[in-house]
Formats: structure tokens, C-alpha cells, sequence
């Protein structure tokens, strides 16, 4: 944490503008040797880059900004030059070679945020989801939380669990006392109200959730449209749809996003008892297992022969026929007839599945961070020794502390900041 670092921040050249971060103790040094003064800070400058030997590398802006009141904790140096290749080489070449800088790693300058308490370890994580963030309802909650609505929440707990455990230490170091109480009936209140809230949180559908999209399982038996509905919803040809039977033998999937809610769109083998050939059994099979593990399936087989709780979905709808008795969606795959309402009831549905707009939403490490302190607490409501009663509230301060990363180990800090990209 003592080097100074540096890495391109934008996208991969060639661009209009390339962005090169340098954070660390000699980037007020860097920003005066390569432009020959030190800027007023957090205003950009028009300047003209030089190395060491006084060539000329890039007529650029530059801003600087001192610590530790930026991104990092640290100083703080961004260059915001020509998008070219050879306009970065040579600058990120100055940089490592004429002043001794070393490129970032992954996720460096965002672990250093951490670690200078810019940000806890819950907003960290929630940068990461808002750079890979693909839908509008994953960029929201994404933002949500990186600007700090669960780790607040945390740090209100937290807070309050404090006063709880001052109060129960209270109890055991002066029992003795005639001017302290035992512990009354708020203290029982506090607690159970605090792991009420918790228990409120770790109900709420999991931050996975936006990553993994909706699974949509389209299934039937073979012939009933499967991969056409699927390449009309998709608006591509990504399945191969012809009259033969057995054509899909496989399952395929493809991400999309409606009305700003992730999906994914799995196509699968025809569904029927038997069949000689062993490749298409082995598709059967993993339909089966698609279905199990799909959130909404769209049965287009005979009404009442699909999963429980499947959707009817009638595929033929530009055909004349009786068609499926009831189906919830009469489509058409040719002329795309009842796709849009289907689509528009998948987004409604979808809506109840995943986080609310605006909500924070758990991740699997926050929420196994948090499940101790839930527990913890619950442990506490027909509890009368006061040393277990204390047990159990240092149990719920531990878990609080490693959900906002004071109690981080560097494996779990290697993990998180290891999938960043270079630059952030």
C-alpha cells in the first residue's frame, strides 16, 4: 500500500479519450514533473505532458486531487489524454520507468478505498455489481447499495447492539449494586426487535437474483414450438427449429432483459418417455433438470401434462383448431401473435421474484455474515444467564463486523477485489 500506482482507467484503446489513474504519496510529484506545475486542486488543467528527457507525450487535461479526501484515501492523479495506443504506452511507460510507479492490479484502487475507509466491504462488492450491472433494476439496486443503504442499515444495528451489550455488561459487573437494576423489559424488546429486522432483511430475494436473471424453461414434447416461441422471443435465430423431431438435443440458454428485468431463456429437448437414441436421452434428462431449477416454465405440451405450476402457453395461434382449452397465453412464433402480452406477464411476475426497485438486496456472503447475528439474538429471547445473554450479543457484533469488512480476512478480500478490472 506504500507504492505508488497507476492504470488505464477507460476503455481499451483506441478511443476518443484515455483516462490514466495514479494514486499513492508521490502522484502530487508525478503531476508536477509531467507538466511542469502542480495544479490547483479538483480543477482541470489544460497541460502539456513531457517525460523526463522534456519530450512530448500528449497535450492532455489533468486533475488532481489530494488526500485523503478522494476515491482512494490517497492522493490522487487522473490524466485524461488522447485515446491512442502509442499515446498511452508512452505515458504509462513515464510513469513506471522515469518515476517509479507500478501498474495496478485488479481491483486495486478500489481495495485501497477500503482499506483507507473510503468505503466498507458492502460497497465494494456493490461497485463490482454495478460494473457488470446489464439491466436498469441491476444498475438501481446496484447503486443503492454502493451508496451505502445496507451498510448504514448495518451501522444503525450495530449501534443499538452496543447499547444493548453496555447494559447487560452493566448488569454483570454491578449486580451487586443497589443503584442498577436488572435488566428490564426494553432491553427483551431491543432484542427482539432488532432480529426482527434482520429476519425482515434476509427474507428479501437475493442479490443473485439480478445476476442470474429470471430462468425461463420453455418445454413440451417435441414438434410443439419450443425453439421457435424461443427465437421469437429472443427476436433472433438462436435455436435451430425445424419440422423434424429430436432437432433440440441440448439445452440452450441466452441472457435478455424486458422492461429493465434480467432473464434467461432456455430452450429444451423434447420431453417424451422413451427414445432410442442415447444423445437425445441425455437432452430429456437435462430438460427434466432445467424445469426443476427453472423459475417459470411455459409448458406448450397438452394442457395438465406439464410441471406443476407450469404456464399453458397455446403456440400455434395463427392455425386453425381448437387449439390448448385455457391456455394462459395464445401465441404465434410465425407472426408473433400474443408475444408481447406474454412478455409483458413475464416482466409482472418476474417483478414479485426479484428485488424492488430502490430495495437494498443481499448478496450470499452478506447474508451468511448476517444469519449468525439472527441467530444470535433469537438465541437471547428465553435466555436468563446473563454471561450467555452477553455471549450471544458479541456473537451479533462479530457478524455485523464482518458484513461491513472490519472483521475481513485477505482471502475474502482477494476473492472480492480480484474480479474487478484493471483501473478500478
Amino acid at each position: 500500500m506504500d507504492d505508488t500506482i497507476f492504470a488505464l482507467s477507460s476503455g481499451a484503446p483506441p478511443a476518443a479519450i484515455a483516462i490514466v489513474r495514479v494514486s499513492g504519496s508521490r502522484a502530487g510529484e508525478i503531476a508536477e514533473g509531467l507538466s511542469g506545475r502542480k495544479p490547483e486542486p479538483r480543477r482541470a488543467a489544460l497541460a502539456r505532458l513531457r517525460n523526463r528527457e522534456g519530450e512530448t507525450l500528449d497535450d492532455a487535461l489533468i486533475l488532481w486531487f489530494p488526500g485523503p479526501d478522494t476515491a482512494t484515501g490517497e492522493d490522487l492523479l487522473e490524466l485524461h489524454c488522447h485515446g491512442g495506443r502509442a499515446v498511452v504506452r508512452a505515458v504509462e511507460h513515464a510513469l513506471q520507468h522515469a518515476w517509479d510507479c507500478r501498474p495496478a492490479e485488479a481491483g486495486e484502487f478500489t481495495r485501497r478505498a477500503f482499506a483507507n475507509g473510503r468505503i466498507d466491504l458492502a460497497q465494494a462488492e456493490a461497485l463490482g455489481d454495478l460494473l457488470s450491472a446489464e439491466s436498469e433494476l441491476q444498475r438501481r439496486v446496484a447503486v443503492r447499495m454502493a451508496g451505502g443503504a445496507a451498510s448504514a442499515r448495518v451501522e444503525d444495528w450495530r449501534e443499538r447492539l452496543l447499547i444493548l451489550a453496555a447494559q447487560i455488561e452493566a448488569a454483570l459487573d454491578f449486580s451487586d449494586e443497589d443503584d442498577v437494576a436488572d435488566l428490564s423489559p426494553a432491553f427483551s424488546a431491543g432484542v427482539a426487535t432488532l432480529a426482527a429486522e434482520i429476519g425482515e432483511w434476509l427474507a428479501r430475494p437475493a442479490a443473485e437474483r439480478l445476476r442470474e436473471g429470471i430462468r425461463i424453461a420453455l418445454a413440451g414434447p417435441p414438434n410443439s414450438g419450443k425453439s421457435s416461441l424461443f427465437n421469437r422471443l429472443l427476436d433472433e435465430e438462436a435455436a435451430i427449429a425445424t419440422p423434424i423431431e429430436g432437432t433440440t438435443r441440448d439445452l440452450l440458454e441466452r441472457p435478455i432483459a424486458w422492461g429493465g428485468v434480467p432473464f434467461t431463456l432456455i430452450d429444451t429437448a423434447g420431453l417424451r418417455d422413451t427414445t432410442d437414441d442415447a444423445i437425445e436421452a441425455i437432452g430429456i434428462e437435462r430438460a427434466r433438470s432445467a424445469l426443476a431449477d427453472a423459475d417459470i416454465v411455459l409448458w406448450l405440451g397438452p394442457k395438465g401434462e406439464g410441471p406443476r405450476g407450469a404456464w399453458e402457453i397455446e403456440t400455434k395461434s395463427d392455425l386453425d383448431g381448437p387449439g390448448k382449452h385455457a391456455a394462459r397465453h395464445r401465441v404465434s412464433a410465425v407472426n408473433g401473435e400474443g408475444v408481447l402480452g406474454l412478455q409483458t406477464d413475464l416482466v409482472a411476475s418476474a417483478r414479485d421474484i426479484l428485488p424492488k426497485p430502490g430495495e437494498t438486496a443481499l448478496n450470499a456472503r452478506q447474508r451468511a455474515a448476517l444469519m449468525p447475528a439472527e441467530d444470535a439474538l433469537l438465541s437471547i429471547e428465553n435466555e436468563g444467564d446473563h454471561l450467555l445473554i452477553a455471549e450471544n450479543l458479541r456473537r451479533a457484533r462479530v457478524a455485523f463486523d464482518a458484513f461491513t469488512g472490519r472483521a475481513a480476512s485477505e482471502d475474502v478480500l482477494d476473492r472480492l477485489f480480484g474480479q474487478f478490472c484493471i483501473g478500478k
